[in-house]
């Protein structure tokens, strides 16, 4: 009987977001496919590092029990299976329970998104994140710069996923305004539509997910905690609360900032990621925290 992957949130990670390859992708950039390969091959048995995707992956897998599997975690790279060796080796060291991959060999993998059946996607590829954004699915390009020490042995007890609003988890409707007409003509907007639901981003389903799997708990051992981290601040607070509770969405707690800068509330929440769609934000977070941006669906 075959496997389905329905009623789980299935992640989608790339070898780069797991894992350490930042030397590795130097080599290839600089010297070629063929040295990358050789790269790989010679050193089989040597052991990655943690990357910026791998205390999250880690979090996520505690979720699951003999009783019921909440997550999948699918490896999706563009390496061939010749040089995923490494990869697969670098896994079963650290106990991690993937076992499925899409390698394509440099291909596009935003065809086997959809029949994975994929709800997030976490790369350091741009162009991957963008064609799955396109494709309407969750997607972040992860910030690999980050020098954020992991420890591999930490038992976490919740995990927690940050999200800024703005063409996050709402549409882009908004931001426009206020790139476009500046921050009165936004903070009048919202206030004239506050009794109007935003429209969904590109993580609304993410979050809608996660908001089901939090249901099955109880409150008192919640394993997932969610967080609003938005540069919005009153009156602009109204809209988003109306539309979340038109979803029948939980987020556990929310930061309205008003343009206080987020990487130290972000650090104090304990996130094991951050989604945000704006460059600066993620760079500034990605020193405290993981971090991921999102690129606006073209």
């Amino acid at each position: 009987m075959a496997v389905s992957l329905e009623n789980k949130l299935v992640v989608g990670i790339s070898s780069r977001a797991l894992f350490d390859l930042e030397d590795e992708n130097q080599i290839y950039e600089e010297e070629g496919l063929e040295a990358y390969i050789d790269y790989q091959r010679a050193h089989e048995n040597v052991v990655l590092k943690p990357g910026a995707g791998f205390s999250l992956v880690k979090a996520l897998q505690a979720l699951n029990s003999d009783e019921k599997r909440y997550i999948e975690i699918i490896i999706m790279s563009k390496n061939s299976a010749d040089t995923s060796l490494r990869i697969f080796n670098s896994i079963a060291h650290y106990g991690l329970d993937i076992g499925r991959a899409a390698l394509v060999s440099g291909s596009s993998i935003a065809p086997y998104l959809e029949a994975f059946k994929t709800d997030l996607f976490l790369s350091a590829d741009e162009t991957d994140v963008q064609e799955a954004i396109a494709a309407d699915i969750a997607a972040g390009i992860i910030c690999v710069d980050s020098k954020i020490e992991t420890n591999i042995f930490e038992e976490l007890d919740h995990i927690r996923i940050a999200f800024d609003g703005d063409a996050v988890i709402f549409s882009d409707e908004s931001e426009r305004i206020y790139q476009e007409k500046g921050l009165d003509a936004f903070e009048e907007h919202e206030r004239k539509n506050a009794q109007n639901n935003l429209e969904q981003g590109p993580f609304a389903k993410l979050l809608k997910i996660i908001s089901l799997i939090q249901k099955e708990f109880p409150e008192d051992k919640m394993p997932i905690r969610t967080a609003l981290v938005t540069a919005r601040k009153a009156p602009a607070h109204e809209r988003v609360i109306r539309t979340l509770r038109a979803w029948d969405v939980k987020i556990d707690e929310a930061f309205f900032l008003g343009g206080v800068e987020k990487s130290e509330v972000l650090k104090a929440f304990g996130a094991n990621i951050f989604f945000d769609d704006q460059k600066k934000h993620v760079e500034l977070a990605a020193k405290l925290v993981p971090a991921a941006r999102v690129p606006v669906k073209p």
